[in-house]
Protein backbone atom coordinates (compact mmCIF):
# COMPACT_ATOMS: atom_id res chain seq x y z
CA UNK A 1 0.00 0.00 0.00
CA UNK A 2 1.53 3.33 -0.86
CA UNK A 3 2.65 5.75 1.51
CA UNK A 4 0.59 9.01 1.52
CA UNK A 5 2.25 11.81 0.89
CA UNK A 6 3.77 14.10 4.06
CA UNK A 7 2.10 17.13 3.03
CA UNK A 8 -1.46 15.37 3.31
CA UNK A 9 -0.18 13.66 6.35
CA UNK A 10 0.53 16.74 8.35
CA UNK A 11 -3.07 18.10 6.86
CA UNK A 12 -5.29 15.03 8.05
CA UNK A 13 -2.99 15.44 11.41
CA UNK A 14 -4.41 19.05 11.84
CA UNK A 15 -7.93 18.16 11.11
CA UNK A 16 -8.72 15.52 13.40
CA UNK A 17 -6.53 17.51 16.13
CA UNK A 18 -8.93 20.23 15.31
CA UNK A 19 -11.66 18.64 15.51
CA UNK A 20 -10.93 16.52 18.87
CA UNK A 21 -10.31 19.91 20.29
CA UNK A 22 -13.28 21.71 19.31
CA UNK A 23 -15.59 19.15 20.28
CA UNK A 24 -15.36 18.53 24.35
CA UNK A 25 -18.18 21.33 25.68
CA UNK A 26 -16.28 24.60 26.55
CA UNK A 27 -17.67 28.05 26.77
CA UNK A 28 -17.47 28.06 22.81
CA UNK A 29 -19.45 25.32 22.54
CA UNK A 30 -22.25 26.84 24.74
CA UNK A 31 -22.45 30.33 23.60
CA UNK A 32 -23.03 28.74 19.92
CA UNK A 33 -25.45 26.32 21.25
CA UNK A 34 -27.47 28.97 23.51
CA UNK A 35 -27.10 32.09 21.03
CA UNK A 36 -27.93 29.94 18.30
CA UNK A 37 -31.10 29.12 20.03
CA UNK A 38 -31.49 32.67 20.82
CA UNK A 39 -31.02 34.10 16.74
CA UNK A 40 -30.54 31.11 14.38
CA UNK A 41 -27.90 29.61 12.61
CA UNK A 42 -26.32 32.61 11.14
CA UNK A 43 -25.82 34.04 14.43
CA UNK A 44 -24.08 31.15 15.97
CA UNK A 45 -22.09 29.85 12.73
CA UNK A 46 -20.41 33.34 13.19
CA UNK A 47 -18.93 32.58 16.49
CA UNK A 48 -17.70 29.06 15.49
CA UNK A 49 -15.89 31.46 12.31
CA UNK A 50 -14.62 33.84 15.07
CA UNK A 51 -13.61 30.80 17.28
CA UNK A 52 -12.04 28.81 14.19
CA UNK A 53 -9.91 32.05 13.61
CA UNK A 54 -8.29 32.17 16.89
CA UNK A 55 -7.91 28.26 17.02
CA UNK A 56 -5.84 28.80 14.12
CA UNK A 57 -3.82 31.73 15.30
CA UNK A 58 -3.37 30.00 18.30
CA UNK A 59 -1.86 26.67 16.23
CA UNK A 60 0.32 29.05 14.08
CA UNK A 61 1.81 30.63 17.15
CA UNK A 62 2.59 27.36 18.74
CA UNK A 63 4.64 25.97 15.43
CA UNK A 64 6.12 29.03 14.56
CA UNK A 65 6.78 30.57 17.85
CA UNK A 66 8.34 27.89 19.86
CA UNK A 67 9.86 26.23 17.07
CA UNK A 68 13.23 27.12 18.31
CA UNK A 69 12.29 25.13 21.32
CA UNK A 70 11.90 21.83 19.20
CA UNK A 71 15.93 21.93 18.52
CA UNK A 72 17.27 21.42 21.97
CA UNK A 73 16.80 17.51 22.58
CA UNK A 74 16.28 17.96 25.91
CA UNK A 75 13.82 20.24 26.36
CA UNK A 76 11.80 18.29 23.46
CA UNK A 77 12.26 15.38 25.91
CA UNK A 78 10.62 16.92 28.52
CA UNK A 79 7.79 18.68 26.55
CA UNK A 80 7.03 15.10 24.89
CA UNK A 81 6.84 13.59 28.46
CA UNK A 82 4.61 16.62 29.83
CA UNK A 83 2.48 16.31 26.34
CA UNK A 84 1.74 13.17 27.16
CA UNK A 85 0.41 13.53 31.18
CA UNK A 86 -1.29 16.19 29.48
CA UNK A 87 -3.37 14.92 26.78
CA UNK A 88 -4.11 11.84 29.37
CA UNK A 89 -4.73 14.34 32.37
CA UNK A 90 -7.36 16.16 29.78
CA UNK A 91 -8.80 12.73 27.94
CA UNK A 92 -9.79 10.72 31.68
CA UNK A 93 -11.45 14.18 32.68
CA UNK A 94 -13.66 14.05 29.47
CA UNK A 95 -14.42 10.81 29.46
CA UNK A 96 -15.19 10.60 33.30
CA UNK A 97 -17.05 13.91 33.33
CA UNK A 98 -20.48 13.69 35.35
CA UNK A 99 -21.18 17.45 34.04
CA UNK A 100 -21.03 19.64 31.73
CA UNK A 101 -17.85 21.94 32.18
CA UNK A 102 -15.73 24.51 31.07
CA UNK A 103 -12.57 22.20 30.44
CA UNK A 104 -9.46 23.90 29.38
CA UNK A 105 -9.90 26.81 31.95
CA UNK A 106 -6.52 26.04 34.10
CA UNK A 107 -6.60 28.41 37.48
CA UNK A 108 -8.15 31.12 38.84
CA UNK A 109 -5.57 33.17 37.30
CA UNK A 110 -5.93 31.80 33.46
CA UNK A 111 -10.23 32.65 34.62
CA UNK A 112 -9.44 36.55 35.71
CA UNK A 113 -7.24 36.69 32.64
CA UNK A 114 -10.15 35.74 30.24
CA UNK A 115 -12.65 38.02 32.25
CA UNK A 116 -10.21 40.90 31.71
CA UNK A 117 -9.95 40.54 28.26
CA UNK A 118 -13.84 40.33 27.01
CA UNK A 119 -14.13 43.38 29.28
CA UNK A 120 -11.17 45.03 27.26
CA UNK A 121 -12.86 44.20 23.79
CA UNK A 122 -16.60 44.12 24.85
CA UNK A 123 -17.86 42.01 21.61
CA UNK A 124 -21.10 43.18 20.14
CA UNK A 125 -20.89 40.84 17.15
CA UNK A 126 -20.76 37.11 16.55
CA UNK A 127 -17.75 36.38 15.11
CA UNK A 128 -15.73 38.95 17.88
CA UNK A 129 -17.48 37.30 20.39
CA UNK A 130 -16.41 33.97 18.82
CA UNK A 131 -12.74 35.06 18.53
CA UNK A 132 -12.55 36.97 22.02
CA UNK A 133 -13.87 33.62 24.03
CA UNK A 134 -10.80 31.63 22.86
CA UNK A 135 -8.61 34.31 22.78
CA UNK A 136 -9.28 34.71 26.28
CA UNK A 137 -8.88 30.97 26.96
CA UNK A 138 -4.89 30.19 27.26
CA UNK A 139 -5.66 26.59 28.24
CA UNK A 140 -5.83 26.94 24.35
CA UNK A 141 -2.51 28.13 23.41
CA UNK A 142 -0.73 25.36 26.20
CA UNK A 143 -2.27 22.59 24.17
CA UNK A 144 -1.57 23.64 21.04
CA UNK A 145 1.85 23.87 21.85
CA UNK A 146 1.76 20.61 23.32
CA UNK A 147 0.39 18.98 20.13
CA UNK A 148 3.04 20.95 17.81
CA UNK A 149 5.30 19.10 20.04
CA UNK A 150 3.39 15.60 19.85
CA UNK A 151 3.55 15.96 15.94
CA UNK A 152 7.02 17.04 15.31
CA UNK A 153 8.28 14.55 17.60
CA UNK A 154 6.74 11.92 15.65
CA UNK A 155 7.62 13.48 12.15
CA UNK A 156 3.59 13.79 10.94
CA UNK A 157 4.66 17.81 10.78
CA UNK A 158 7.90 18.26 9.33
CA UNK A 159 9.81 21.43 9.84
CA UNK A 160 9.02 22.92 6.70
CA UNK A 161 6.73 25.43 6.12
CA UNK A 162 4.66 23.45 3.69
CA UNK A 163 3.77 20.95 6.22
CA UNK A 164 3.30 23.77 8.84
CA UNK A 165 0.87 25.71 6.67
CA UNK A 166 -0.75 22.45 5.81
CA UNK A 167 -1.37 20.97 9.08
CA UNK A 168 -2.92 24.56 10.11
CA UNK A 169 -4.99 24.52 7.24
CA UNK A 170 -6.43 20.98 8.39
CA UNK A 171 -6.69 22.76 11.94
CA UNK A 172 -8.86 25.67 9.95
CA UNK A 173 -11.09 22.85 8.53
CA UNK A 174 -11.45 20.50 11.22
CA UNK A 175 -12.42 23.45 13.85
CA UNK A 176 -14.62 24.91 11.03
CA UNK A 177 -16.48 21.56 10.13
CA UNK A 178 -17.45 21.26 13.96
CA UNK A 179 -18.69 24.62 14.73
CA UNK A 180 -20.74 24.68 11.31
CA UNK A 181 -21.73 21.15 12.23
CA UNK A 182 -23.01 22.19 15.83
CA UNK A 183 -24.56 25.60 14.51
CA UNK A 184 -26.45 23.74 11.69
CA UNK A 185 -27.61 20.90 14.50
CA UNK A 186 -28.52 23.36 17.14
CA UNK A 187 -30.63 25.31 14.19
CA UNK A 188 -32.20 22.15 13.17
CA UNK A 189 -33.17 21.27 16.74
CA UNK A 190 -34.36 24.96 18.17
CA UNK A 191 -30.86 24.58 20.91
CA UNK A 192 -32.54 21.90 22.79
CA UNK A 193 -29.53 19.63 23.77
CA UNK A 194 -30.06 17.71 26.83
CA UNK A 195 -27.37 17.28 29.74
CA UNK A 196 -26.80 13.74 28.78
CA UNK A 197 -26.48 14.58 25.31
CA UNK A 198 -23.55 17.22 25.91
CA UNK A 199 -21.61 14.71 28.06
CA UNK A 200 -21.75 12.22 25.64
CA UNK A 201 -19.87 14.72 23.63
CA UNK A 202 -17.26 15.41 26.16
CA UNK A 203 -17.03 11.72 26.80
CA UNK A 204 -16.54 10.90 23.46
CA UNK A 205 -14.12 13.89 22.87
CA UNK A 206 -12.06 12.13 26.10
CA UNK A 207 -11.66 8.60 23.94
CA UNK A 208 -10.15 10.43 21.41
CA UNK A 209 -7.72 12.40 23.78
CA UNK A 210 -6.72 9.11 25.49
CA UNK A 211 -5.92 7.46 22.24
CA UNK A 212 -3.78 10.00 21.04
CA UNK A 213 -1.92 10.76 24.25
CA UNK A 214 -1.55 6.86 24.66
CA UNK A 215 0.41 6.91 20.72
CA UNK A 216 2.54 9.44 21.92
CA UNK A 217 3.53 7.47 24.88
CA UNK A 218 4.48 4.14 23.14
CA UNK A 219 6.36 6.35 20.52
CA UNK A 220 8.54 8.17 23.64
CA UNK A 221 8.96 3.95 24.54
CA UNK A 222 9.87 3.05 21.56
CA UNK A 223 12.22 6.10 21.21
CA UNK A 224 13.52 5.15 24.87
CA UNK A 225 13.99 1.31 23.64
CA UNK A 226 15.91 2.42 20.16
CA UNK A 227 18.61 4.76 22.40
CA UNK A 228 18.91 1.92 25.32
CA UNK A 229 19.61 -0.06 22.33
CA UNK A 230 22.10 2.03 20.61
CA UNK A 231 20.36 2.47 17.47
CA UNK A 232 21.01 5.84 15.47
Amino acid sequence: MPELPPIIIAGLTGLISGLLLSIPVGPINLTIINEGARRGFKWAALIGLGASVMEVIYCTIAFTGFSSFFGNRYIKAAMEVFSFVFMLFLGIKFLLAKTVSAPMHISRAADRLEGRIEEKFHPHSAFFTGLVRVMGNPGVLLFWIFLAVNFMSREWVSPTWESKLACIGGVALGTGLWFLGLSWAVSLGHGKFSEKTLLRIENFSGLGLIGLGLLHGAHIAWQLARTKGGSP
